[in-house]
């Protein structure tokens, strides 16, 4: 199967491993960063990896190509984080850059990258960055989502659910957020049981099954104590 099949580019995808949902996002170039401070992406703590990740986020924006390039990394994101044979060979100092060229030339043919993207890729090859490429995804995603004013949140449910139900749940945040857009992420919990859980910024919304019976036990313990005092 070739790498790119593994890559999930849609919009809203309930597949794999950390797919995501999105209410689409304006695709021109943002002359400014939103005032809006709820994004919750936690920061990267690595300064070289930050700085790449600016440098492509605002060449992204001032070419006007910042969702397909957030689109290329997301892939990015996915395909090293699901391969483990890619990414041990591409971070490895050892490897040939040559040989990294190679592969990731493949990959940006068979995934359609962003020429800026596959340069950008190349680049951190030549200057031997490429042991951050982790670092670089998130601080990337995290600038992006502090620019396009996105609130990302984390959708826990038992079974996979459909589109449009991620999506009814995506707009829903969206209208308790203030968010301009939303970022859904969900992930399979078996312990959810049934129903699911969504978690953005500080706030949680629990619709499980789970969370029903944690509550009743909670009251159950309170009124044993009280009877008890």
């Amino acid at each position: 199967m070739a790498l790119a099949n593994q890559i999930s580019r849609r919009g809203v995808s309930s597949t794999g491993k950390a797919p995501i949902a999105r209410v689409p996002v304006a695709r021109a170039p943002i002359a400014s960063r939103s005032r809006r401070t709820a994004v919750k992406v936690q920061a990267v703590k690595n300064p070289v990896g930050e700085s790449y990740a600016k440098a492509l986020v605002d060449l992204a924006n001032e070419k006007g190509k910042l969702e397909p390039i957030h689109a290329d990394m997301d892939a990015v994101s996915q395909l090293m984080n699901t391969n483990k044979a890619l990414s041990e060979l591409v971070t490895n100092p050892v490897i040939d850059k040559e040989k990294k060229r190679a592969v990731l030339a493949k990959i940006g043919q068979e995934a359609g990258f962003q020429t800026y993207t596959n340069n950008f890729l190349n680049l951190l090859v030549e200057k031997d960055r490429m042991h951050l490429i982790y670092d670089i995804c998130e601080a990337f995603e995290a600038q992006y989502c502090e620019l396009t004013d996105t609130q990302v949140a984390l959708l826990r449910s038992a079974v996979k659910l459909e589109q449009e139900q991620q999506f009814l749940i995506a707009k829903k945040i969206q209208e308790l957020s203030g968010s301009k857009n939303i970022k859904l992420k969900p992930t399979i919990d078996s312990s959810v049981i049934a129903g699911f859980i969504v978690e953005y910024g500080s706030q949680q919304i629990d619709m499980s099954v789970r969370g029903q019976v944690d509550n009743v036990t909670e009251e159950l313990s309170k009124q044993m104590a009280m009877k008890m005092a």
